[in-house]
């Protein structure tokens, strides 16, 4: 199995020292660097190209948003997971558009702060219980109970697909529950992507929610 390939950025160094050690004991995982503010992380993410980044919120010169929203810009292929204290509804959504592929408070546990590296790295969008359940909570509330039909430019099949996107399902868990190939699950996703007109799967994740699906 490749190392997963980790920069830390925080600047609470006993935050840090609990991340690192988090890390060096897991076998798949390699730390490759660590940065306290968001600007230094901008310019390591360049420099390092980690597999996924665990990125503060709250910090100085930049705050983690915008470092994100800059990495992602430059490297795309980077995972961002954002940990935090904050869980309200503006800090989830503009971590969201910025990019970030998870949302997890740092209250998580290490099991579920590894599974949630092991997403980011797979491309991936994964969320501590606690945010997911307030985003269901919030997509729940701006919608009706009852859902008309949506998104008529995608075929049925390919709306079933999106659903068990929207459900959290990886592309693997999605071949076993509709017994079909990887690469037609792959074909669906790229179909979906171009005709919901959006840029990734966290994208296609947030139009689906917000359509009730």
């Amino acid at each position: 199995m490749d190392l997963i390939r980790l920069l830390i950025v925080d600047d609470h160094l006993l935050f840090r020292d609990g991340l690192r050690a988090l890390i060096d004991s897991a076998p798949d995982c390699e730390l490759v660097g660590e940065a306290t503010s968001g600007r230094e992380s901008v310019s390591l993410a360049a420099e390092l190209q980690p597999d996924v980044i665990l990125m503060d919120v709250r910090m100085p010169d930049m705050d983690g948003i915008e470092a994100t929203r800059q990495i992602v810009r430059t490297s795309p292929h980077i995972g961002i997971l954002v940990l935090t204290m904050l869980e309200d509804d503006n800090s989830v959504f503009t971590a969201m558009r910025a990019g970030a592929r998870g949302y997890l408070l740092k209250g998580a546990s290490h099991d579920e702060m590894l599974r949630a590296i092991w997403a980011a790295a797979g491309g991936q969008a994964i969320f501590s219980p606690a945010i997911a359940t307030r985003m269901m909570d919030f997509f729940n509330a701006m919608h009706p109970a009852k859902i008309p039909d949506v998104f008529p430019e995608l075929t049925d099949r390919e709306r079933e697909v999106l659903g068990l996107i929207a459900q959290g399902y990886s592309n693997a868990q999605i071949v076993g529950e509709l017994v079909i190939s990887p690469k037609t699950v792959s074909n669906h996703i790229t179909n979906i992507l171009s005709k919901l007109q959006v840029a990734d799967r966290t994208e296609a994740i947030i139009k689906a929610r917000q359509a009730g699906l």
